[in-house]
C-alpha cells in the first residue's frame, strides 16, 4: 500500500491560548467551577503547556460555552462532514485522481455520532462513485488513524479496490464537557479541531514521493480503559483523562514499536523520521524518554501540537505532512497512534 495524496483541514477560525483564559474568565462557566478549577484552567491556559492556539469550529469563543446536547451535536453535523470532505478533496488533488476513481472510503470520528455516518455526506460532498465501498468507524479516540489505514490496505490487497481514501475528523468543540474534575479541565484546553485524509493505493503515484506501508501492529489493553475514554453523562460525550496517561502511552508505543522492528530485523536507530500522535506536551516527553529519542526526533509532533493542539485521530496526518514538506530524511518512517481503550497501534513505512 502507498500513499499516494495527503490532505489536511481545519475551521477558518484560530485561538490563542490567551484568548481562551479570557473567554473562560467572562464566561457564565467560570462562576459555576470552583476555585481549584479556576486555577487548572489558568495553568493550562497560561504557561507552557506545548500548545499556543487551536482551530475550532465557532465564530467566537463564547460559542463554546453553550453546552447542551442539541448545540453540540449541530456543531458536528455542521462541521465533520465539511471538514471531513475538505481534507479528502485536497488529498485528491495531490493524488491526481478524479472522484470517481475513488473505490473504497473509510471514515473515523469519536466526537460525534451521525445515522447514517459521515460517508454518506462525504460521497455526496465529493461526488464519489455510488457504489464505492464505504465504512464509518467510531470509538477508537485518538488511534484510529492507524486502524482505518490497516483496513484501507486490507481491501487493497484483496483486490476490491485500487484506490481507498482514508479519513479522521475530530470537531473536539462538539465534545466540549467543563466541570471541577481536573481530567475534564485539562482535556478541554487541549483539544482542537481539525481533519486528516490520505489516497491510498495499490501502487505508488510516479509523481510524488513514493510513502510505503510495510507493516502493522496494534496492542489492546482492556485492563487500562478507565484511563482514557468518553463516557456520556447528561446526554453528552464527557472525556475521561487520567494521570497515567503519558506512562501509559510511553509504554505501550515500545511494545508495539519493539514487536514491529523485532519482526523487521530492525532497531529503533534505523528509523529516519518519527511520525507520532502527541496527545499533550506530558505524553511527548514519556514517548522521548522511553524511547530514547531526542527533541529533534519528535519536533512534526511538537510542532503540529503547538500550532493545533490535540486534534485526537486527525492529528498523526498532520504530522506525516509536516514530515513530507520538511522533505525528511529517506529510509524507514515510524507511525504510531494511541489513545481510548487503552490502545495502541504501529506501522513501518519505507520512505523514498
Amino acid at each position: 500500500m502507498f500513499v499516494n495524496g495527503l490532505g489536511t483541514a481545519n475551521p477558518p477560525h484560530h485561538y490563542s491560548k490567551a484568548e481562551c483564559w479570557e473567554a473562560f474568565k467572562t464566561s457564565d462557566w467560570f462562576l459555576k467551577l470552583d476555585r481549584r478549577a479556576h486555577m487548572i484552567a489558568e495553568t493550562v491556559l497560561t504557561k507552557d503547556n506545548g500548545i499556543a492556539s487551536r482551530s475550532l469550529a465557532v465564530a467566537s469563543l463564547s460559542e463554546v460555552f453553550h453546552i447542551d446536547p442539541d448545540t453540540l451535536h449541530g456543531r458536528f453535523l455542521a462541521n465533520a462532514p465539511a471538514l471531513g470532505a475538505a481534507a479528502g478533496k485536497s488529498a485528491l488533488q495531490e493524488a491526481g485522481l478524479a472522484a470517481h476513481e475513488i473505490d473504497g472510503l473509510v471514515i473515523s470520528t469519536c466526537t460525534g455520532y451521525l445515522c447514517p455516518g459521515l460517508t454518506s455526506y462525504v460521497v455526496e460532498r465529493l461526488s464519489l462513485r455510488a457504489d464505492v465501498l464505504a465504512f464509518d468507524l467510531v470509538g477508537q479516540g485518538c488511534a484510529a488513524a492507524l486502524p482505518n489505514w490497516r483496513l484501507a490496505d486490507a481491501l487493497l490487497a484483496a483486490g476490491s479496490c485500487r484506490h481507498v481514501l482514508s479519513i479522521c475528523v475530530e470537531v473536539s468543540s462538539a465534545a466540549m464537557y467543563l466541570d471541577n474534575d481536573p481530567g475534564v479541565l485539562i482535556s478541554a484546553c487541549l483539544f482542537g479541531d481539525g481533519a486528516g485524509a490520505a489516497v491510498l493505493s495499490r501502487h505508488p503515484n510516479p509523481h510524488r514521493r513514493s510513502i510505503e506501508w510495510k507493516s502493522f501492529a496494534s496492542l489492546v489493553n482492556p485492563a487500562e480503559r478507565n484511563a482514557l475514554l468518553f463516557e456520556t453523562r447528561h446526554g453528552m460525550l464527557r472525556n475521561i483523562l487520567t494521570r497515567p496517561v503519558p506512562r501509559l502511552a510511553a509504554e505501550h508505543a515500545e511494545q508495539v514499536l519493539h514487536t514491529v522492528l523485532g519482526a523487521a530485523g530492525l532497531r529503533p536507530g534505523d528509523i529516519s523520521a518519527w511520525i507520532m500522535h502527541a496527545g499533550g506536551r506530558d505524553v511527548l516527553s514519556a514517548l522521548q524518554s522511553r524511547l530514547k529519542l531526542s527533541a529533534k526526533d519528535l519536533r512534526y509532533s511538537a510542532d503540529m501540537l503547538r500550532l493545533y493542539g490535540n486534534m485526537s485521530s486527525a492529528f498523526v496526518y498532520f504530522v506525516l505532512q509536516a514530515a513530507l514538506k520538511d522533505n525528511a530524511k529517506p529510509g524507514w518512517w515510524w507511525m504510531s497512534s494511541f489513545g481510548a481503550g487503552f490502545s495502541c497501534h504501529g506501522a513501518l513505512l519505507k520512505a523514498a
